[in-house]
């Protein structure tokens, strides 16, 4: 695993060097846009819906609009006023109990490795979260914007998880269940009786993508029959040296138009270049034979 984020967890006067890893994968299958034709990739160009002109990304700013349809263009130094922080510590605020953090708030885990120096500080804040199975809340700050967060311990490593906000959280709102109905007590005996016979444990391994499994299947079996396309890359995969060349040609030719001069799309006309190549190289080796014979 390669370290995404190096920073501290800071709980009272201890401070715990440590590194960040992602904790989870996508396993998905990617695929890419192609020509269903011949599999060449799908390109995108950045154009603007008012003057129609190709934007670099130098040009591209971050654009909030309004109910009504209006734009606010927010610039740089806009969001530098914003109370972020690049802060590189993890500061704890404080340890609940495990049981009042609603799972529904945790959005992405990270692994947290204590430097070599660390260890022993790092040791001690694991063991103490797992003794008084607490977890503790923090404020972090990765790429400038700060969110909270808890630790806790999972198979002998702090585990952090960032949290959503309390108000990023949606409350459900459904009429049908605002109905009388309601179950009967050989209804609940019934259900009560299901959910025992298939009560167990939860064991990850018992289960699996059936989806991801048989689609790379399929994936691999074209590969083995030769079902497969050759599409080259270009060496600009963004496109933006494509894009300016382009761009540049369509202006020089717009500007020859104007001036009643041939653009690129226009044929050279051959037959008369070559007669003026042909002229000239007679009119050179008569003016060389003249030159012998005045030498002579």
């Amino acid at each position: 695993m390669r370290a995404i984020w190096k920073g501290a967890v800071s709980f009272g006067l201890v401070n715990v060097p440590i590194r960040l890893y992602s904790a989870t994968e996508n396993h998905d299958v990617q695929f890419r846009q192609v020509h269903r034709e011949d599999g060449g990739r799908i390109k995108y160009q950045r154009i603007c819906s008012i003057d129609g002109e190709i934007v670099s990304y130098d040009d591209i700013a971050k654009g909030y609009e309004t109910e009504d349809g209006e734009m606010v263009v927010l610039t740089d130094e806009d969001f530098k006023d914003l109370p972020a922080s690049s802060s590189k510590e993890i500061s704890v605020e404080k340890f609940v109990p495990a049981e009042q953090i609603d799972p529904m708030l945790y959005d992405k885990s990270y692994y947290l490795e204590p430097d070599k120096a660390s260890t022993k500080p790092y040791i001690l804040l694991r063991d103490a979260l797992e003794k008084e199975n607490r977890v503790a809340v923090v404020t972090v700050s990765i790429r400038t914007r700060m969110t909270m967060a808890v630790l806790r311990v999972h198979e002998g490593v702090i585990l952090m998880q960032t949290m959503l906000w309390p108000d990023e959280i949606r409350k459900p709102d459904f009429a049908t269940l605002d109905d009388d109905a309601k179950a009967t007590k050989q209804e609940l005996a019934m259900a009560d009786l299901l959910i025992e016979q298939l009560a167990g444990d939860y064991q990850p391994d018992d289960y699996e993508d059936d989806y991801a499994a048989a689609l790379q299947s399929l994936v691999k079996a074209k590969v083995e029959g030769g079902e497969v396309q050759f599409t080259p890359e270009s060496k600009d995969e963004s496109g933006e040296v494509v894009d300016l060349l382009a761009a540049l040609k369509k202006s020089v030719d717009k500007a020859k138009a104007s001036r009643g001069e041939s653009t690129s799309d226009s044929k050279p006309a051959a037959k008369k270049t070559t007669a003026k190549k042909t002229t000239a190289k007679t009119t050179a080796k008569t003016a060389a034979k003249k030159a012998a014979k005045k030498a002579s």
